[in-house]
């Protein structure tokens, strides 16, 4: 996956500003359910925002690894929310 620019970054970043927190990361953690979810909330939306209500004292740790395994880009974390991006896979052509 190529790394994002500097211009995407601040794009992906004001985007998200006006968008509420979509998930939020509970007593169950990084769970297959949850990843399910976020794996279906970035292939319809690809710029989700996450909130940790749990488990903030390990944000740091768990941010790349939800990063890593959503195979998405992490645009930022400020505070217990982490914004993910995930490009959309180019339509087929028929």
């Amino acid at each position: 996956m190529e790394p994002l620019t500097n211009q995407q970054v601040r794009s992906l970043k004001a985007r998200a500003q006006r968008m509420k927190a979509m998930l939020r990361v509970g007593k169950e953690g990084l769970s297959p359910k949850f990843l399910a979810e976020l794996d279906h909330m970035l292939q319809h939306q690809e710029l989700v925002k996450v909130k940790f209500d749990f488990f903030k004292e390990e944000k740091k740790e768990l941010t790349p690894q939800l990063a890593e395994k959503s195979n998405s880009h992490l645009v930022t974390r400020v505070g217990n929310v982490v914004v993910l991006f995930r490009p959309k896979p180019p339509a087929p052509e028929e």
